[in-house]
């Protein structure tokens, strides 16, 4: 299995008996750095099951995350999403970055941020058409943003960035999320109802993988820890963790 960087809209389908997630063997290092970020990581994320991603900062959770998502490159090894490539699986999987990577003066609404996350299926020459926007309006809902959906993005809080970004993510309707610190400094509104629509998807068979420094701030268990030291897997642990 190849693994190849983000592009492509070759849409092939999935292996039925594959997991949502396999690594075996991934590094990741960039140019001019001798050491890898990762080094060796290999893990398994079964279909439906919610993986916590810890370690401590530079530890390299951010960088597995967007090698998985196909944002960066990876040195060897392989990686495979529902059985596929990387590339050929991109639009089953959602990518939710820290609110410091978005550039929030981009003189856009929420309304049309959150339907970026649709462009994955209809294409950016391509109008989105009113199944697109459907989507996007009870992503809305669910998310409590309707209020401030011809905002510009520039305008919000903290916690409705989080909430903006996760309904661009869910506006994708994939079938695995890579979340990069979803509760980092939110308010509690925003953590509960975070918590509440994430629980949702799990219920609807979604796989996750959601990076965090503190388990213990999720109201939902996890069905593993996954412990990420200077680059490596230094533990899975399985079962239920909260």
């Amino acid at each position: 299995m190849e693994c190849l960087a983000y592009g492509g809209r070759h849409l092939h389908a999935p292996d039925p008996a594959a997991p949502a997630l396999r690594l075996a063997d991934v590094t990741v290092g960039y140019r001019g750095i001798a050491t890898p970020v990762l080094s060796g990581v290999s893990f398994t994320l079964p279909v439906g099951a919610r993986l916590a991603l810890v370690g401590p900062n530079g530890s390299g959770k951010s960088t597995l995350l967007k090698t998985i998502a196909g944002l960066i490159p990876c040195n060897r090894g392989e990686i495979g999403v529902f059985g596929l490539q990387v590339r050929a699986c991109h639009h089953r999987t959602s990518y939710l970055p820290q609110r410091e990577e978005i550039q929030w003066h981009f003189p856009v609404t929420v309304e049309r941020f959150v339907l970026g996350g649709r462009f994955v299926h209809c294409g950016w020459l391509t109008k989105p058409d009113s199944a697109d926007h459907a989507v996007v309006a009870a992503t809305l809902q669910e998310l409590d943003i309707v209020s401030i959906a011809r905002e510009p993005i520039d305008q919000l809080s903290g916690g409705q960035q989080q909430r903006v970004m996760l309904a661009r993510a869910l506006a994708q309707g994939s079938d695995l999320l890579l979340l990069d610190e979803p509760l980092n400094a939110v308010d509690a509104a925003t953590r509960t109802l975070v918590g509440r629509v994430l629980a949702r998807l799990q219920k609807e068979g979604k796989s996750m993988l959601v990076s965090t420094h503190d388990v213990g701030t999720h109201d939902q268990p996890f069905d593993g820890v996954l412990l990420l030291e200077h680059g490596t897997v230094r533990e899975v642990a399985h079962g239920v963790a909260s």
